[in-house]
């Protein structure tokens, strides 16, 4: 491991000190050199999710997207088959896409009109006899990453040519984003919709860090589990009263990427049944009972219901319930935080309905409390610098660890084993001076 300081001089830090096994320092929260150096290392020469190609099902068809702060544009170009490009002209630096997405087979820079197609392929430029051989002889294209994978319709990118493969990097995480899929019939059958969008003062690992948290459920949320309990008797995440005493567990999968299991507990009767009251409930239900088979009846009603799976693919995607988060870092103390809906390509107008009440519920009554709780250990840790440690030891020394299959381990849901992993990753990618490459050549 590099003990390479992060800045030089006498108060600096290795990152053998800033990130230990029980206990991370305060600085990897706050200060803006490290996040400039996690731009290059953790995003930019790691995989990182952009887009599902439902978001873009048409030729020439494109969104906006973001590998940490570096600005892309994704373009559909046929089956399966996507380009990206920098948002950034090859002249003077303009971006050339300023919509967050739509169609268009031509992107024309405003500032001096130079254009360039759906792939990024410059194709115009006014006044071009103006421009020697030196000009003609360069890629003025617009710049590609290095490499762009898709996994079952989840489109991926680096900037590092020397990344292992998208596969291998996912890892033991494939198995259970293929669970979550099949929840939503299949990876052709998904259609991601709108999201709710959150703009927190906080750095962005404080929301991955609670990504993989079950041990706040019963604290942060009291309120929403209070009501759900004095006017229903029970219902949707009230098993994480006793988290330890449950069924569930939190998993280390490899690479940063972990999962919180609700399903044996959430789904060991009725998840349908465990949900609050929401509008349309009854209506659905009768609706499903008398248009399915008796013995499918459980399984449509429980397609309406989140996975019960928490699961985070490091460093921006999480997989919440039946909802796909994506965590955009902005600054030090600033992150974009989207929360992206779900519907199922071969589910009726009811069916999408109810599936969308129940991915308002969470969001809504609960994202308030974490997003609150976010941003108060962010004010905590910049207000009191002299205080300098945040712990990760819940469950680092009850020797609860359990290896499930080689690289896939598992411990108590309540322990703080997904923190410890993502960081071990994170401490590996930001002791390596990467080689970022863009491709600006003719397709």
């Amino acid at each position: 491991m590099s003990t390479t300081a992060i800045r030089p001089g006498s108060n600096a830090l290795a990152l053998d000190e800033l990130v230990q096994q029980d206990r991370v320092h305060r600085r990897v929260y706050t200060d803006p050199d490290i996040f400039a150096l996690e731009m290059d290392r953790v995003f930019a020469a790691n995989w990182v999710y952009l887009l599902h190609l439902s978001e873009i099902p048409g030729i020439d068809d494109f969104k906006q997207v973001w590998i940490g702060t570096r600005n892309f544009v994704v373009s559909r170009k046929g089956d399966n088959k996507v380009t990206v490009f920098a948002n950034r002209c090859s002249h003077r630096a303009a971006t050339v896409c300023r919509e967050p997405g739509g169609t268009a087979s031509t992107f024309t820079c405003p500032y001096h009109g130079w254009k360039y197609d759906s792939r990024g392929q410059l194709f115009g430029v006014p006044g071009k006899t103006a421009y020697g051989k030196t000009f003609k002889a360069r890629d003025m294209h617009l710049a590609r990453p290095a490499q762009v994978a898709i996994y079952k319709g989840l489109v991926f990118a680096t900037l590092n040519d020397k990344a292992p493969g998208l596969e291998e990097h996912l890892g033991h995480a494939k198995r259970f984003i293929d669970d979550w899929l099949n929840h939503q019939g299949g990876h052709e059958n998904l259609c991601v919709a709108g999201a709710q969008r959150f703009k927190l003062k906080c750095n962005w690992k404080l929301v991955y860090d609670n990504a993989g948290d079950a041990y706040h459920v019963p604290f942060s949320h009291q309120s929403l589990l209070k009501m759900t309990n004095d006017r229903y008797g029970g219902g949707d995440m009230s098993y994480f009263a006793a988290a330890d005493r449950s069924n569930m567990k939190m998993y280390d999968l490899g690479n940063g990427h972990t999962l919180i299991d609700q399903r044996p507990d959430m789904h060991k009767d009725s998840a349908w049944n465990q949900q609050r009251p929401q509008p349309g409930r009854e209506a659905f239900e009768a609706h499903v009972r008398n248009t399915n088979k008796p013995e499918i009846v459980s399984a449509v009603l429980d397609s309406a219901v989140g996975a019960g799976m928490n699961l985070n693919i490091f460093p921006n995607l999480l997989f919440i319930g039946n909802q796909i988060q994506v965590l955009q870092p902005v600054s030090a103390n600033d992150v974009l935080v989207h929360w992206y809906a779900t519907q199922r390509a071969d589910a009726d107008d009811d069916m999408q309905s109810m599936r969308m009440r129940t991915q308002e519920d969470f969001p809504i009554m609960g994202e308030m409390d974490d997003a609150s709780n976010f941003e108060e250990c962010q004010r905590g840790m910049e207000t009191s610098p002299d205080d300098e440690w945040i712990d990760i030891s819940r469950h680092f020394e009850t020797g609860k660890d359990e290896e499930e299959a080689p690289g896939l381990i598992a411990n108590p849901v309540t322990s703080e084993l997904h923190v410890r992993a993502y960081f071990n990753k994170w401490r590996a990618l930001m002791s390596v001076q990467p080689i970022l490459n863009v491709e600006k050549t003719k397709l």
